[in-house]
């Protein structure tokens, strides 16, 4: 049967697409999965993805743009704000740090694995990049607390275009060899044009985009298709002139926007956001489909000494070259050694290299498998351990459950308390002073402000937040803030109270896509809760059994009771919603609004 590259094409999204759910549901680092079923549906194995017959001559360019465009979502991200006493930490870990990786990796290449050593100096310098295909999705996953993931995610992006300048650098050095000088001269030129191509490009796409946007040349519907031209054409346009320099000049533009207050760019960034998953998830199903048996077959035992070694020594020393004497806590720069994974641009840069480099050096054919074995070591992994190790370090929390609730007022103070009392973590915040002074008062960690400004996204600590609970009474202010951590929790576990069913309030001005899920029920508005409150009705939790069961709860309770949320021995919450009531069980305990006399 000939072969159908549309249906190729189809399957590489229906596996990136379902290896990231099966990553999301069985709480595994997506890559490996990506990367697994990359090569089982490649040519070597069942055949179904064949990249080179879908792509034939486009594939690299295309793999190329890819990054790009990874690059300057990732770039828009990167607020100076940020990283605030971190940003000496950053800048040595993309210069210091890379020279650090650079040497290391090089003589143990050349030591190990047996290379000439102008192709371990270029391995070497290729192992500089990590790359914000690897790192940012490990990080979504993870979530970690402080300063670790912004000083990942920034060494992360930076590193992509001075990994891949670097390392074209030194293949230009091999090509023409030469003396010392000559080639330090050429090296020395090439950097300084990739530095002003680059930037200029850089900062010509991002002054295009926010002219047009400030002068609203463009409808609204063409923002993000209009950033996504002019990220394309600036990297385009400077690899025209300097090869690799479009790196370069998508990160600058995309942090030239990400900083500037001139105009709004969030509907970009979101856009961004949902096209980074397909990208991801094409690259690395792409990159494992070209894998070859026989390549693989070319690896020996030096091989994987050389891929302990990046992870046992060589990323470890870095650190601590860059980390000793700064502030970061013992615990932050562990978690920093343990997170170099190689991506996408190791990968594409290694295998254009290898491939112009086979007539000069026999062995270059070496550097693919071997880029391979490190892209897939170093993401199984980093990716296996990153979660633990976050964990135990007292970065993160497993299944985050505590709550962000929105709104200080009565009932949602004493839901507050009564969640707190049951181990789960809640961060109360509300522009009522007074509100947030009782709620100090009662022990609740607090944020007097708004949860949907610019200082709360820079200044509220979420870490063990894993859902929102809107309470306000206004459900407007319910809606946006739910939407606006939809991002950050997913839509499953944002929250906001019944719509207020007061005379002129229409609920169809709230379509679905406006709003959270439904607590408790339809009819229990905040007026309506708010009433019970004022009554005497009160918060009670109690712990089901076999022999007193929720059957027998709601029987001593009656109908009046209203079930809220149920936590199990392990701390996981589950909230009762308008969709999906509560079917407490057993050894969990139930936290319901009741008549105070019961």
């Amino acid at each position: 049967m000939e072969y159908s590259i549309p249906g190729g094409l189809a399957l590489i999204i229906i596996l990136g697409a379902a290896a990231q759910w099966l990553g999301w549901r069985l709480r595994l680092p997506s890559i490996l999965l990506l990367l697994i079923c990359g090569f089982v549906a490649g040519p070597e194995v069942l055949g179904l993805v064949r990249p080179d017959v879908i792509f034939g001559p486009l594939l690299i360019p295309a793999v190329s743009m890819g990054v790009a465009i990874l690059l300057f979502e990732g770039a828009l991200t990167l607020s100076l704000k940020e990283l605030a006493q971190d940003r000496g930490v950053v800048a040595k870990l993309v210069t210091l740090g890379a020279g650090v990786t650079w040497v290391l990796a090089g003589v143990g290449a050349w030591l190990l694995l047996g290379l000439h050593p102008a192709l371990a100096a270029l391995l070497g310098a290729i192992l500089t990049v990590t790359g914000p295909t690897v790192v940012l999705p490990l990080l979504r996953q993870v979530r970690p607390t402080g300063s670790a993931g912004s000083i990942l995610k920034w060494e992360g992006i930076l590193i992509d275009p001075i990994g891949a300048v670097l390392a074209v650098l030194v293949f230009e050095g091999i090509v023409h060899g030469g003396a010392l000088r000559p080639a330090l001269g050429r090296a020395a030129w090439g950097l300084l044009k990739t530095l002003v191509v680059g930037g200029a490009a850089g900062a010509l796409g991002a002054w295009m985009l926010m002219e047009l946007l400030k002068r609203f040349w463009l409808p609204d519907h063409l923002h993000s298709a209009a950033a996504l031209a002019l990220a394309v054409g600036a990297y385009a346009g400077a690899n025209v002139f300097q090869h690799e320099a479009g790196l370069l000049s998508v990160t600058l533009m995309g942090v030239i926007l990400a900083n500037q207050r001139q105009v709004p760019i969030k509907h970009i960034l979101e856009f961004k956001e949902n096209l980074q998953v397909l990208l991801i998830a094409a690259l690395f199903i792409l990159l494992a489909a070209r894998v070859k048996l026989e390549t693989l077959a070319m690896l020996e035992t030096g091989a994987f000494v050389f891929l302990a070694l990046l992870i046992i020594l060589v990323r470890p020393v870095a650190i601590w070259a860059c980390t000793r004497g700064t502030d970061l806590t013992r615990q932050t720069r562990i978690f920093l050694a343990a997170m170099a994974p190689r991506g996408v641009v190791a990968a594409a840069v290694t295998a254009v290299f290898a491939l112009r480099l086979e007539d000069m050096y026999p062995q270059a054919r070496i550097l693919v498998p071997v880029m391979f074995l490190v892209i897939v070591g170093t993401v199984a992994i980093y990716g296996l351990l990153a979660g633990p190790l976050a964990y135990r370090l007292g970065l993160a929390r497993p299944n985050p459950e505590g709550v962000l609730m929105v709104g200080a007022h009565r009932f949602a103070r004493g839901l507050a308390v009564a969640l707190t009392k049951a181990n789960v973590p809640v961060l109360v915040t509300d522009t009522n002073a007074r509100w947030i002074g009782k709620a100090r008062l009662e022990g609740l960690r607090t944020y007097h402000g708004s949860p949907l400004t610019e200082h709360a996204d820079e200044e509220v600590d979420l870490a063990g937040m894993g859902r929102i609970f809107a309470l306000t009474p206004n459900d407007e202010v319910n809606a946006l803030s739910s939407l606006h951590y939809a991002h950050l929790f997913g839509r499953r576990e944002v929250y906001q109270v019944a719509l207020s069913d007061k005379p002129g309030k229409d609920a169809d001005a709230f379509p679905t896509h406006l709003r959270a899920r439904t607590l408790f029920g339809e009819e229990w508005t905040y007026d309506a809760l708010t009433e019970r409150w004022d009554k005497g009705a009160r918060y009670k939790a109690t712990k089901l059994s076999e022999q007193f069961g929720y059957d027998a709860w709601r029987e001593e309770h009656g109908d009046g009771a209203i079930p809220m949320l149920t936590v199990d021995d392990e701390g996981r919450v589950k909230v009762a919603t308008v969709d999906r009531p509560l079917d407490p069980q057993p050894g969990e305990t139930l936290i319901a609004l009741v008549d105070e006399a019961a």
